[in-house]
């Protein structure tokens, strides 16, 4: 011990370096040992790998079991970690789920992601939870130091976009870092901030497509979906700037925009007609929801009885409890709930058994293989046997082709939408659409 350094400062000193819970070391000490290794190779900058391991689902499994359960899963997680590294290794607790490594001794890229690999599965073992079990995955994202330009900053900050790709690849995923991968996030970066200036400015917009009667190929309501066209970036495509909105917390706001333009534009349809409305998983763990939407209604005059709200299954398993009581108080004052996606997601019968919908939406994937797959058919078949038998209205997504349309009528599904019958157009392109459809009917004004 150095002197005039007390054993109570060092004891202090090492507390502040060390995770309280799993006696791992912090993102302090982590960042302090990537920065002296650093140091140590500033004459002859030798390769080393940084990696940032997320668990996959942790969140639920703690809601599950309880926090209690959960600290005891992170406990087991950090010793199968520390056992894992060699002498020269080190692992760190770096956030409530997250934690880091540093191998001085992996050089490559390939190397990197077989170690990476190892401890995913080292990981996948069960977990004991009192009398229980618990499986966990990860996802885990790396990078390399190649030269004294790379600081300790610089080599977390691309672990962490290599994470971030692998957590949208899927669970139990393995990326290391690329320079296509900065690109990548750099474009991220900048959609996200015209996307912040459009909705303050409120240029995004909905677009409608039509939901029909299959027998009698009448209009019966319309999905609001949004679509966004930038200055400078073009048309973003829906599947681009949704999940950037979801994942920078920005689909609260643009959520309430397009569904106040769309009610607003939908007070001019027939007033049997409906409007379908889109909620993202983020929304339904907001309690917040209901009163938005509820809100938006009352300004626009828009009746919640002529509102549906389309839910995803994913959606529901984020946090069950807050989407059920957002449903329900949705459901009191009128509003429709549709499980959207029907037959994509997981436990999909055990979330009809447990929640109350409307109406179910036949994922497309079935849809488009109904005439040549007879397990599709056969599927869809059950799908409306089940729907019937719950007293729950159907509606198959993403039908192409006629002969796609009969097979669904002579299967007995009431419900379509897809190109076939219309694709989605704007507010007043729609408003056409209805003109040429009813003419002669009287259409209801805009309050």
């Amino acid at each position: 011990m150095p002197i005039g350094v007390s054993h109570s400062d060092r004891e202090t000193a090492d507390l502040a370096f060390t995770d309280a819970l799993t006696g791992l070391g912090n993102q302090r000490r982590f960042f302090d040992k990537v920065e002296r290794l650093i140091g140590d190779r500033a004459e002859d900058p030798a390769p080393f790998t940084v990696g940032i391991l997320d668990l996959d689902g942790f969140k639920p499994i703690n809601d599950l079991f309880g926090h209690r359960a959960g600290d005891d899963i992170l406990i087991q997680v950090a010793m199968r970690l520390r056992a894992a590294c060699d002498g020269y290794s080190a692992v760190a607790r770096i956030g409530a789920d997250e934690f880091a490594f540093l191998y001085p001794l992996v050089f490559s890229e390939d190397a990197a992601a077989e170690k990476a690999r190892m401890l995913i599965e080292i990981l996948s073992a069960p977990y004991d939870v009192g009398e229980r079990t618990a499986r966990l995955s990860a996802s885990v994202g790396c990078s390399l130091y190649h030269s004294s330009d790379d600081t300790t900053e610089t080599l977390v900050r691309k672990a962490e976009t290599a994470l971030y790709h692998a957590k949208r690849s899927g669970r139990g995923r393995v990326v290391v870092y690329t320079r296509e991968m900065e690109e990548a996030a750099k474009r991220v970066t900048r959609i996200e901030q015209a996307l912040r200036r459009a909705v303050a400015a409120g240029d995004v917009a909905p677009h409608f497509q039509p939901i029909v009667d299959l027998n009698s190929r009448r209009t019966i309501g319309f999905e609001a979906l949004a679509r966004w066209t930038d200055r400078d970036l073009g048309f973003v495509s829906p599947a681009v700037f949704i999940p950037i909105a979801e994942e920078r917390g920005i689909i609260g706001p643009l959520s309430q925009l397009v569904l106040r333009k769309a009610a607003e534009a939908a007070r001019s349809w027939p007033k049997e007609m409906f409007l379908s409305f889109n909620l993202s998983p983020s929304q339904l763990v907001d309690q917040n929801t209901g009163l938005h939407i509820l809100s938006i209604l009352e300004r626009t005059g828009f009746d919640p009885r002529r509102l549906e709200i389309e839910i995803t299954e994913t959606g529901l398993m984020t946090d069950p409890a807050s989407a059920e009581k957002i449903v329900e108080d949705l459901r009191r004052v009128g509003i429709r709930v549709s499980l959207d996606d029907f037959g994509t997601g997981q436990s999909s019968l055990g979330r009809l058994r447990e929640f109350r919908f409307d109406k179910l939406k036949i994922d497309r994937a079935f849809v488009a293989s109904i005439l040549e797959d007879r397990p599709s058919e056969h599927i869809i078949r059950a799908i409306l046997a089940m729907c019937e038998g719950l007293g729950m209205d159907v509606v198959a997504e993403g039908i192409e082709m006629e002969a796609q349309a009969e097979r669904l009528t002579q299967f007995g599904c009431a419900g379509g939408q897809g190109y076939l019958f219309g694709r989605p157009a704007d507010a007043d392109a729609t408003l056409g659409y209805l003109r040429e459809a009813h003419r002669g009917a009287t259409f209801a004004q805009a309050v």
